[in-house]
């Protein structure tokens, strides 16, 4: 579900999350971090088109993964350190996000477990025998 207002910043965060689910993407990722490499030889290494190798790369660079830089009739791709880390923040965002409503929760229960009732049973007596029973 998309909804309205997303920002930016956002948008950012998805194309990177967009590019990192693929499989190929991040083994191109992998294979450049050991230092650039033309998209020629990057195609070498898969089973598939010259042309889906190309669209993989445009994706990886338009979530700011990778960087190309023509150099005569070859283009170089090089990973961005920066935009992994981007990766890094949005998920620990989410993680404190998660962390803090799961502390909350916690008090909550901790607060229900010391209240007045405590120790007593259900507070609607339902625990509480009828007269024939």
């Amino acid at each position: 579900m998309v909804v309205d207002g997303i920002d930016e910043a956002d948008r950012a965060v998805d194309r990177l999350f967009h590019a990192l689910a693929d499989a190929t993407r991040r083994d191109m990722l992998r294979r450049c971090v050991r230092g650039e490499l033309s998209v020629s030889r990057l195609a070498a290494a898969y089973p598939m088109s010259f042309a889906a190798v190309q669209k993989h790369v445009t994706v990886l660079e338009r979530a700011g993964l990778v960087t190309k830089e023509r150099r005569g009739r070859e283009q170089l791709v090089r990973t961005d350190p920066d935009a992994v880390a981007r990766a890094r923040q949005a998920l620990d965002a989410l993680e404190s996000a998660w962390r803090a409503r799961a502390d909350r929760m916690s008090g909550l229960l901790s607060e229900e477990e010391d209240g007045p009732n405590a120790g007593r049973g259900p507070a609607n007596g339902s625990d509480r025998k009828g007269p024939d029973g």
